[in-house]
């Protein structure tokens, strides 16, 4: 990531996200949104993203380094099926790696979250770590865990997160609604 005082430019080494990439298209990198500003090689194709400080403020892209793993995905398409939850790539806040307990096919990871996002998140409700869209299995007062599969442990950055590990969070967008909605009144 090359910074600047108030904003970055951030590349990202991609090979199935970006084979049909276009200038302004939406990529979640690690949850959040960005922008395609440019592009350049051949796969792995290099990616460019304009990141702004408000970005670089509130969510974990900022302590990217150079060689981080990173989770990617392009923007749903509307005619097409809509799988796990929605997420918008806003993220809301940022939380860490508390713990990690290996099952026997699967891993339970516990992560904190602010206190201002907490009241979102509800056990068998939708969470995004990293852009991840999960399921949550089990709520505290300011942490929740999470079961991870095989598959996403594999195919995700969430597989070699570990303790302390800083990851963003985006709650689910239906909650932060209804909340809305019901503060107005």
């Amino acid at each position: 990531m090359a910074p600047s005082t108030d904003s970055a430019v951030l590349t990202v080494a991609a090979a199935r996200v970006a084979e049909d990439i276009t200038h302004g298209a939406s990529i979640a990198v690690n949850g959040v949104c960005l922008t395609v500003v440019g592009w350049r090689g051949e796969a792995p194709i290099e990616i460019d993203f304009d990141v702004m400080g408000e970005t670089l403020r509130r969510t974990s892209t900022g302590e990217l380094k150079p060689g981080d793993r990173v989770n990617l995905e392009r923007a749903a398409r509307v005619d097409a099926r809509l799988d796990g939850h929605v997420v918008q790539g806003h993220v809301d806040g940022t939380g860490a790696v508390l713990s990690r307990t290996p099952g026997d096919n699967w891993e339970s990871v516990r992560f904190s979250v602010p206190a201002e996002l907490a009241r979102f998140v509800a056990e068998k409700g939708s969470i995004a770590v990293d852009g991840v869209s999960l399921t949550v299995t089990a709520v505290g007062a300011d942490w929740f865990e999470v079961g991870l599969i095989p598959e996403t442990l594999r195919a995700t950055n969430l597989g070699t997160k570990q303790p302390g590990d800083p990851v963003n969070l985006e709650t689910d967008v239906l909650a932060k609604y209804v909340a809305r909605l019901v503060e107005a009144r």
